[in-house]
């Protein structure tokens, strides 16, 4: 019986990730196929708020104002949300500067709180995290005025709905793509390409 030759060949990272390129605000990936050519996926990023500390005319003007945003919404996107590390040793040394600046005793007793606090997250099994969500899209083309009209409306949009949001940069798609794939560790080394 002859063997039958194996057409599945390792393949890259390169070879199912279709990222080409990140540029700024803006990551390049390759089209669906060649006549696509290819596309372009940027967005902002939504400072979170929890709506839930709010008053509930509050909670309900917040959820009417994103339905109405998502409603404007005439082209596909992808809500995205992921976690970013954090330094709390830096918030705690920050804390202990405020507490030593401190002038009155109250200021130092809230701080000091706040101190007890921040010395329950601090240990080698807690992983303290922020949450951090997008809301992304992509175009066929870099069609620069079609795409800062849509940053600019989602902008605006958000806004309206009591959100802070801001165009995505290059570091917060590296911090996607490492939340993504990489289990939130961020990657230092460079990328090894191959022509192969």
């Amino acid at each position: 019986m002859a063997k039958k030759e194996n057409n599945n060949q390792a393949k890259s990272c390169e070879d199912w990730l279709p990222i080409i390129d990140i540029k700024g605000s803006y990551i390049e990936v390759k089209g669906a196929n060649a006549l696509e050519g290819n596309q372009y996926v940027t967005g902002v990023r939504v400072e979170p708020k929890n709506i839930f500390i709010q008053d509930e005319l509050v909670q309900s003007q917040t959820i009417r104002g994103l339905t109405n945003f998502y409603n404007t919404l005439d082209f596909e996107f992808w809500l995205m949300c992921c976690d970013r590390p954090v330094d709390i040793n830096l918030y705690k040394s920050q804390l202990e500067i405020m507490y030593a600046d401190a002038t009155s005793q109250q200021q130092r007793k809230l701080i000091a709180e706040d101190l007890r606090k921040v010395d329950k997250f601090i240990g080698p099994e807690i992983n303290a995290v922020d949450t951090e969500f997008y809301i992304l899209f992509k175009t066929s083309v870099k069609q620069t005025e079609l795409i800062q009209k849509r940053v600019s409306n989602m902008i605006s949009g958000l806004a309206s709905a009591g959100l802070n949001c801001r165009q995505i940069t290059e570091e917060d798609i590296r911090v996607l793509l490492d939340s993504m794939f990489n289990d939130s560790e961020r990657v230092e080394f460079g990328t090894v390409m191959s022509n192969v």
